[in-house]
C-alpha cells in the first residue's frame, strides 16, 4: 500500500470523527474556526475514502487472475467481520443502555438489513441509516464491490467503462424504475469512478511530478473545499478529493518509510467503525458528570485510538486470515502489504 494513501485514509477517518463530535456534542453549532471546519467540511473524509477505494481496488486487481466470486469473497472477508462485530456491539449497547441511544431501535428486520448492507429507513419515512450509523457508506462500498466484480470479466482497459455503465444502471435507472432504493441515486457513487481513473493514470506512470505541482494541487483543492459551491457533491467535494489523492500519490517519495503513517492507515477502518459508540457513550458521560466537552473529546480520542489499534491487530487481521483459510482462497491482490 502506498504510504501516502495510508496517511490519507487515516486523515479521512479522523475527519469523520471530528464531524460526529460536533454533531453529538454541539449539534453542529460551531463556536470557532476549527469547529466550523469540522462541522461544515469534515464530511469530505467520506469522499476521500470513496476515491481511495476506487483507486486501490483498481490497482489491486490489475494484472491479477481474479474471478468475480473470488474477489467478492476476499472483500467480504476483509470488510464484514469488523463491521458485524461493531454492529453487534451497538445492539448490546442499545439493549442495555437505551438512554444513550434514544433514537435507535432493534426491530429484527432493521437489524438484519443493517448487517446485510441493505439500505433501509432507520425509522419509517426517516433517513436511511443502518444501526451502526457509519455503515451507510459501507452500503455504497459493497455495491461498488459487487459491480466492480462484474467488471473484472472485461479487459483491464474496459473496466472503468463497465463499472460506470453498471453504476449508471443501478444507481440512476434502477431507482427511476422502482427497482432499487433511491438511497443509491446519490451522486457520491461517481467518486469510485474517479478513483478508478486515478488508478489508470498511476498505472501509466502519469502521477510523477516535481513537488511544487502536487502541493499546488492540494492548495487549490483545499481552497475549493473551503469556499464551496451550490453544485452536486461529486463536483463540490468529489473532484477536490480526487485532486488531493492524486497529489499525495505524486508526493509518495516524501511519505515512504514511515511506519507510523502506515500504522495509522491500517487502523483507519477500525477508527471509522469504533468512534460512533465511543463518542455516544462519551457524550452521555459528559452530560451526566458535567465534564467539559473538549476534555471528554481527549478521552474519546485515546479510547478510539487504543481501541482501533487493538481492533486492527486482533479483530481485523485475525478474522481476515482465518476466513481466507476457511474459504480456501489465497489473496495475493488485496492485503495490507500489497504493492499498491
Amino acid at each position: 500500500m502506498l504510504i501516502s494513501v495510508q496517511a490519507l485514509r487515516a486523515l479521512a477517518a479522523w475527519m469523520v470523527v471530528g464531524v460526529h463530535f460536533m454533531q453529538l456534542f454541539f449539534d453542529f453549532e460551531a463556536h470557532n474556526a476549527l469547529e466550523y471546519l469540522l462541522a461544515d467540511k469534515g464530511g469530505i473524509g467520506v469522499d476521500i475514502f470513496f476515491v481511495i477505494s476506487g483507486f486501490v481496488i483498481f490497482l489491486a486487481t490489475a494484472d491479477k487472475a481474479l474471478t468475480p466470486w473470488r474477489f467478492m469473497l476476499m472483500r467480504v472477508a476483509r470488510i464484514v467481520p469488523a463491521y458485524w462485530f461493531y454492529t453487534l456491539l451497538m445492539i448490546v449497547l442499545v439493549a442495555t443502555v437505551p438512554s444513550v441511544f434514544p433514537q435507535e431501535h432493534l426491530e429484527p428486520s432493521y437489524v438484519l438489513m443493517s448487517l446485510l448492507f441493505i439500505a433501509a429507513p432507520s425509522e419509517p419515512g426517516v433517513e436511511v441509516y443502518p444501526l451502526l450509523g457509519v455503515g451507510w457508506t459501507l452500503n455504497f462500498e459493497m455495491l461498488f464491490y459487487a459491480l466492480f466484480s462484474v467488471a473484472l470479466l472485461a479487459r483491464e482497459s474496459y473496466r472503468l467503462w463497465v463499472a460506470a455503465t453498471l453504476l449508471f444502471l443501478v444507481c440512476y435507472i434502477g431507482p427511476a424504475l422502482g427497482l432499487v432504493s433511491g438511497f443509491y441515486s446519490n451522486d457520491i457513487v461517481l467518486e469510485f469512478l474517479m478513483g478508478i481513473m486515478l488508478g489508470m493514470l498511476y498505472r501509466r506512470g502519469w502521477c510523477q511530478a516535481r513537488p511544487w505541482l502536487p502541493v499546488l494541487g492540494i492548495v487549490v483543492a483545499l481552497t475549493a473545499i473551503y469556499h464551496g459551491a451550490d453544485i452536486p457533491r461529486a463536483l463540490e467535494w468529489g473532484v477536490p478529493s480526487a485532486i488531493i489523492v492524486i497529489s499525495c500519490v505524486a508526493l509518495e517519495p516524501w511519505f515512504q518509510g514511515s511506519r507510523f503513517l502506515k500504522l495509522l492507515g491500517d487502523c483507519s477502518y477500525s477508527v471509522y467503525l469504533i468512534h460512533v459508540p465511543v463518542l455516544a457513550v462519551g457524550y452521555f458521560v459528559a452530560q451526566w458528570m458535567e465534564v467539559d466537552p473538549y476534555a471528554m473529546l481527549l478521552v474519546c480520542i485515546v479510547v478510539i485510538a487504543v481501541g482501533a489499534y487493538a481492533s486492527y491487530h486482533w479483530l481485523e487481521k485475525s478474522t481476515y486470515r482465518g476466513l481466507k483459510r476457511l474459504l480456501g482462497v489465497e489473496d495475493r491482490a488485496i492485503i495490507s502489504r500489497q504493492k499498491y
